[in-house]
């Protein structure tokens, strides 16, 4: 088993004070920074997957998300020396209209662990603050915008489409969250569907690395 591998088995088995050392040795073995952090990335994916299929529960992911981000920062301080701090900055809110959180809070902690650098505007947040938020953060890559009540539904809409004219370039926008479907996300000019948070920090990442 290359180190890699093993870098990614020990993610998905949420090890996270092994797999700093991993990372480390398989940067001494001559891994890239980017392979090493693909395949973490990839290990996020199954976790994803088998959360999506009631295979594992947040406990479990929980745990992965924190191994990959301590593997992160190992990679961290390679990626400044190719002038890339992270996978860009991540701008993560509820839409307006909705006070809820908890699955917000689940994603920013996954997309975080996945290398983004993350603002979190919080809950009940107008379309205009979501493009304020854009213009006043360096690098934003992904704009992921959550709701949960189906009343809500109106406001994402508006959100993205704002988000959209606003004139401002370089960011893509996903959406997510219990009422939203991958179909409501074409609908509204989404660029990404994230059904949970393990596949919302792949799609970050596929999202990011097609700039």
């Amino acid at each position: 088993m290359s180190k890699i591998e093993e870098v990614k088995s020990m993610v998905e088995a949420g090890k996270a004070k092994l797999v700093p050392g991993l990372v480390q040795e398989a940067i001494n073995e001559g891994n890239s920074a980017k392979d090493i952090l693909d395949g973490m990335v990839e290990s996020m994916r199954i976790i994803g997957d088998k959360f999506s299929s009631g295979e594992i529960f947040v406990p479990e992911m929980l745990m992965a998300a924190k191994a990959m981000s301590k593997g992160v920062d190992v990679l961290k301080p390679l990626f400044e020396g190719q002038k890339i701090t992270s996978l860009g900055t991540c701008v993560i809110g509820t839409v307006e209209g909705d006070l809820h959180d908890i699955g917000k809070n689940l994603v920013s902690m996954m997309i975080g662990s996945a290398g983004f650098d993350m603002v979190d505007l919080g809950v009940d947040v107008t379309a205009d603050k979501f493009v304020e938020a854009v213009r006043n953060n360096k690098d934003v890559r992904i704009v992921a915008c959550s709701g949960l009540l189906t009343t809500t539904m109106p406001k994402m809409m508006e959100t993205v489409q704002t988000l959209k004219s606003c004139g401002l370039s370089g960011f893509k926008v996903m959406v997510g969250g219990a009422p939203v479907s991958e179909e409501f996300a074409a609908s509204i000019g989404a660029d990404a569907f994230a059904p949970d948070a393990g596949s919302a920090a792949v799609k970050a990442a596929e999202l990011a690395s097609e700039r």
